[in-house]
């Protein structure tokens, strides 16, 4: 089987990518994974040559999400349908929502990580307002015209129905993470946190609110705005700005604690990744983290600050709660697996293949050459 796979590098979306491509190799998948957005850095383009069954296109297009992108959305569907067209995939499977309208004549399958309307309501406390109005349009048709839509949990699908109208053949496929990288070490007395910096959805913020309040240090990794200042120099919790896979894998084995008081959080692969290092799961009380985690965790309402630090210092004064939370969400993390997402995968896919005759894949004249301004940089592994 060959698969047309879209992902962007921000995120949870590149991992969950990779971890499906490389669970996939035993059963003879070959995957063109397209990558659009912020280029995948240098150790990213190395993790996926290290996959023996993928070919990485690297497109330098705005995503759907992003400021005035539609120039860019039409000119990287182009680059897909030329990828597809040399590719031959036999299903085209999107995480993104705006290009399943493209003529592929293969099934499509969209997998509905998260979406800015969704975002706007959990975070802002209000639905988006009329400058999202095209991208719901785009989304709205692009669910329509997929052959199955995927979440990775039912809470992130019941908010694609309730927002962009009733939806057609749907699945739930959890992510999953690897075991190999993320392990418990022995535990020191601090507060873990991983994601982006900027993104009011993780709510790193409320850390910071607390920090000065417990007992032990607080350390957070990921990106941070470049318009955001540097915090004051010794004052709140310690950034770690981004680290690699293997590092970051180091911290969350230490960690006594991992917090993620999110307001928005459709599946949390970073919880999913400090469970399997032997942490306690501190985590924002919303639906979705609800589903994926039942009684393995202490939750807390986001917009509470006084609830984060009662229940840190909680856990920090009481080991034996701490280890016996700790252990619940290991052995709850040990569902996620990636031999039964990609098994559940390919489940979906001889699914939408049997019911859909592939046809001629469309073709339109407006892909730039290689480089043009704003045109694809194309790393293909060689045989």
């Amino acid at each position: 089987m060959k698969i047309l796979m879209t992902c962007d590098t921000i995120g949870g979306v590149w991992q969950y990518s990779l971890e499906l491509i490389r669970a996939l190799a035993p059963h003879g998948v070959e995957v063109a994974l397209a990558t659009m957005g912020q280029p995948p850095d240098d150790s990213q383009i190395q993790q996926a040559q290290r996959l023996a069954n993928a070919q990485l296109h690297v497109g330098d297009f705005k995503l759907e999400w992003q400021s005035s992108p539609w120039v860019d959305v039409a000119r990287a569907g182009d680059w897909l349908m030329q990828i597809a067209s040399r590719f031959k995939p036999d299903v085209i499977h999107l995480n993104g929502y705006a290009h399943a309208s493209l003529p592929w004549g293969r099934p499509v399958l969209v997998v509905g990580h998260s979406c800015v309307l969704s975002w706007w309501q959990a975070v802002k406390g209000r639905p988006a307002g009329e400058q999202w109005a095209q991208y719901k349009v785009a989304v709205a048709r692009g669910l329509a015209c997929a052959d199955t839509v995927v979440a990775p949990s039912r809470t992130m699908l019941l908010e694609l129905e309730r927002l962009y109208g009733p939806l057609g053949n749907v699945r739930v496929i959890h992510n999953a993470r690897s075991r190999m990288q993320f392990r418990p070490a022995p535990k020191e007395e601090f507060i873990f946190s991983a994601g982006r910096l900027w993104d009011e959805g993780k709510n790193i913020a409320a850390l910071r609110a607390v920090a000065d309040e417990v007992e032990w240090p607080i350390y957070v990794a990921g990106p941070r705005s470049l318009e955001e200042p540097d915090p004051p120099a010794g004052q709140g919790l310690k950034e770690l700005g981004i680290l690699d896979e293997q590092t970051l894998a180091s911290w969350m084995g230490r960690a006594a604690i991992y917090a993620l008081p999110a307001y928005y959080e459709p599946f949390g692969l970073t919880a999913l990744e400090a469970a399997m290092s032997g942490c306690a799961l501190v985590l924002g009380d919303i639906d979705s983290l609800r589903e994926i985690w039942g009684d393995a965790a202490a939750y807390v309402p986001p917009h509470d600050a006084r609830e984060l630090a009662f229940a840190i210092r909680y856990l920090q004064r009481d080991e034996r709660t701490r280890r016996t939370l700790a252990a619940k969400a290991f052995s709850r993390a040990l569902a996620y697996r990636p031999d039964r997402m990609s098994k559940e995968y390919l489940q979906t896919y001889d699914n939408i293949i049997r019911h859909k005759s592939p046809q001629p894949i469309g073709i339109t004249p407006r892909t730039p050459r290689l480089g043009e301004p704003g045109g694809p940089i194309v790393w293909t592994k060689s045989a």
